[in-house]
């Protein structure tokens, strides 16, 4: 069966609905949600259910404009003052990180498949371009894994680890894109030119991406729209404009949007309540396609025959490459403890971006690169299950875990950037109506305002004669972000 005009919206409503249907069985058993998504492209692929999908530009194209969004959104839930500490590590990883693993990995699949005879020996610059494609965590993984478990660690590790997903796509892709150009055209290798490029790529990228975030900005804030569901379309607009205009100036589309994202997210901004909504939904169906995409273009009966240099590789860069790199980039930090370093080098996630960087040299007709393609499949897939899967218990190993942080307040009620106040719920317990069950007994300091009471499953309205019990759970308006006290 093929896709066809007729069958595409019955067939992707199916694939979706099964999609959700199976990841929440296996949220239970702490299986990544986006590998199921995977694994489900592959049941109803080619060797599966039958469905033919055989586009790699198809395939490439999804994988741009899901990854312009995961970028974004991710962008927009990036705190400054999170960032501000590791900044310095997470751009050394981003950078130096990703050049590190890719001479490491390359010169272990040159040497490896030299030596194992079932599988054909790779050229050096071949060996290289496999690495390159897989030497950048994945965003889509690191974002989901630890915001999906609510994930919070010691050290400000979650930050690091997400500007540093978030930031090294670029460096892989340039890498990517100059082994390609080098191996198509037959010439020699310029580091110095390929250095150039980069720096080219990362300039052109900040300052489109620094540009397109403060226009996002002063225009939603400024204009004037009939409705408000329209904002999050405006600013949708602009985050494939940002993508597009910055890969015309010849500069990185993915660091751009990156950037505009975390302007963004870190500044006032009207509707914010409808744009949040609006983009984690979008990016969670484009994941959702993403990775469906990428699971239907594969044919798993192709995998039997890499299996055994797949896992040699994969192993390699989760056990000796990751690792060697992150403690290379980390070594100035003293005050990063060893158990910091070591859950680092563990957080190593491939996933969807290997596999689209993969698709490049499949359209550039290099040599060998349907072989390339399905090691990259492969070792995508041993780094969810292996690292996917452990990342909650490593990081308890480790002793870097911390208790969840509550996000927002069980009233579901959200206050405009504008106002320089926070919300706050508080459930109240004997000792605070030890000195009277009114609202009016209570001791509340100057500036805060008690906004609602929930009793049960009721709301109040509240009043300074309406008696109060234990249990009820009251939400506080608190200006200049002082701590409810009692």
């Amino acid at each position: 069966m093929t896709f066809t005009a007729e069958n595409i919206l019955l067939v992707g409503s199916v694939l979706i609905f099964s999609s959700i249907l199976i990841s929440k069985t296996g949220y239970r058993f702490g299986i990544p949600t986006l590998l199921l998504f995977l694994l489900v492209g592959m049941l109803f692929g080619s060797d599966g259910l039958g469905l033919q999908f055989n586009s790699a530009s198809d395939a490439q194209f999804i994988g741009m404009m899901a990854l312009s969004i995961i970028l974004f959104t991710g962008g927009m839930d990036t705190r400054f003052q999170d960032i501000r500490p590791v900044l310095r590590q997470g751009i050394l990883l981003s950078t130096a990180g990703v050049l590190i693993t890719t001479v490491l990995t390359g010169l272990f699949i040159y040497y490896i498949t030299a030596w194992y005879t079932g599988s054909p020996t790779l050229p050096m610059l071949t060996s290289l371009l496999l690495a390159a494609t897989m030497s950048s965590t994945d965003s889509a993984s690191v974002f989901s894994l630890l915001r999906s478990q609510k994930m919070n660690l010691k050290e400000n590790l979650r930050p690091m680890l997400e500007l540093e997903s978030g930031s090294n796509d670029p460096m892989a892709y340039m890498l990517t894109i100059a082994l390609i150009q080098v191996i198509s055209s037959g010439s020699e290798l310029h580091v110095g030119l390929i250095a150039k490029d980069l720096l080219v790529q990362f300039f052109v990228g900040g300052v489109v991406g620094y540009a397109f975030g403060r226009f996002a900005v002063w225009l939603i804030n400024r204009i004037n729209l009939s409705n408000s569901s329209l904002y999050p379309i405006l600013l949708l607009s602009l985050v494939f404009a940002t993508f597009t205009i910055t890969d015309l100036l010849k500069g990185n589309g993915y660091l751009a949007v990156y950037i505009t994202g975390i302007l963004v997210g870190n500044s006032r901004l009207a509707f914010r309540k409808e744009i949040n909504t609006f983009m984690d939904g979008l990016t969670w169906l484009f994941q959702i396609i993403m990775f469906l995409t990428l699971g239907l273009l594969v044919n798993p009966h192709e995998m039997l025959d890499i299996v055994v240099i797949g896992l040699l590789i994969g192993l390699f860069m989760i056990i000796v490459a990751r690792p060697v790199s992150v403690f290379a980039c980390l070594l100035p930090f003293r005050n990063l403890s060893g158990r910091a370093r070591l859950f680092v080098s563990w957080v190593g996630l491939r996933g969807a971006v290997p596999i689209i960087f993969a698709t490049y040299p499949v359209l550039a007709h290099v040599e060998g690169s349907h072989l390339l393609f399905n090691i990259v499949f492969f070792i995508t897939l041993l780094s969810l299950i292996v690292q996917g899967m452990t990342i909650a218990k490593v990081a308890r190993l480790l002793h870097l875990d911390l208790p969840q942080e509550k996000e927002g307040n069980e009233f579901g009620v959200e206050l405009p950037d504008e106002i320089d106040t926070r919300l706050q719920d508080l459930t109240l317990t004997p000792d605070m109506l030890a000195g009277g069950n009114r609202l009016a007994d209570m001791n509340i300091p100057k500036g805060t305002l008690v906004m609602l009471i929930k009793r049960g499953n009721e709301f109040l309205i509240p009043n300074g004669q309406m008696e109060l019990h234990p249990g009820d759970k009251l939400l506080v308006m608190l200006e200049n972000k002082k701590p409810a006290e009692t």
